[in-house]
């Protein structure tokens, strides 16, 4: 065919609001649902795309989108729909709310998604959680974690990383030398050192910072975070390193573990493909294949199914 207009689909010329709108209206009206057009038209349509057909949708049936989607869809495949019916910062605002609402709290879930965000992430997350839910995000996350965590979370939560490319070597020696105290022995009383430097210091002066580190102290930061701490707290400090070390790599890992062994974690599949769409999914792709060996593709074709798998693999082109 060799017309080189079609290679990047997501921001399609032709995008017509109006014209998705209609498609997925016909895919959803009477008997039978065309899930192969609802696939195609959410697949390669930007979030912001995605939001002007919601608005087309309504304008055009008085109802939502997505209470007609939610009528004629089930399973994995809905629960992927709806996440691309949202903004990436408002399913990130969902998940966030369900990790906290009612009885006991998903921390892993809380650290996965505040501790690799950018500033501006944060602050969309943050503003979102308050629009769709009259809420407070840092309140919510005070009040339903504890501790050492919360301190980092919140931390986490002021959204000032410093996103300068300049690296201190100096800072970078101090820094270094303020970890290993607060990690030798007198744990507890310092992990202030560690929150400030993992939350506020940007990712090249944290690369900067555990070279120093290993230089100096003979071994890596993630070894005494390991032998210093432990549960949640040393979840969210590993997470905060490895981000600042390799952030598609901790993606990659985490795509990996939700399809290594017996069953699939398609809610963890589902989060990453659906909010790193439009950041970094062709990075976390090139490092999952460098892993692994095996295109991520691959491996969600053969850990998937139905209309669920043809959408992900979809979203994967």
């Amino acid at each position: 065919m060799g017309g080189s207009h079609s290679t990047n689909k997501r921001h399609h010329h032709g995008f017509d609001a109006d014209r998705d709108a209609k498609k997925i209206h016909s895919a959803c009206k009477g008997a039978g649902t065309d899930e192969k057009k609802i696939i195609e038209v959410l697949s390669s349509r930007t979030a912001e795309q995605r939001q002007q057909i919601k608005q087309k949708y309504k304008a055009l049936y008085s109802k939502d989108v997505e209470d007609d989607l939610k009528g004629d869809l089930s399973g994995n495949f809905e629960k992927a729909v709806l996440a691309l019916m949202d903004l990436p910062c408002e399913y990130e605002a969902r998940e966030l709310r369900k990790a906290m609402k009612g009885a006991g709290t998903d921390e892993s879930l809380l650290i996965e998604i505040l501790c690799t965000r950018n500033n501006k992430e944060i602050v969309n997350i943050k503003e979102a959680y308050k629009r769709l839910f009259d809420r407070d995000l840092e309140s919510d996350v005070k009040s339903d974690t504890s501790g050492s965590l919360k301190k980092i979370l919140v931390t986490v939560l002021e959204a000032s990383r410093d996103e300068t490319q300049q690296v201190n070597a100096e800072l970078a020696e101090q820094d270094a030398t303020d970890l290993y105290k607060a990690g030798e022995g007198r744990w507890g009383t310092e992990e202030l050192a560690f929150n400030v430097v993992l939350a506020k210091r940007s990712y090249s002066q944290l690369r900067a910072t555990f070279q120093a580190y290993e230089k100096v102290y003979g071994k890596d930061i993630e070894e005494s975070i390991k032998s210093e701490t432990s549960g949640d707290l040393e979840k969210a400090y590993l997470t905060l390193v490895s981000c600042a070390k390799d952030c598609p790599g901790y993606f990659a890992t985490l795509l990996h573990k939700s399809m290594k062994g017996a069953g699939t974690d398609e809610e963890t599949l589902i989060r990453i493909l659906v909010t790193r769409a439009e950041s970094d999914l062709p990075a976390i792709k090139e490092k999952f294949q460098q892993m692994y060996k095996k295109s991520l593709a691959e491996a969600v074709r053969s850990d998937t199914s139905g209309d669920f798998r043809k959408l992900l693999l979809a979203l994967l082109h």
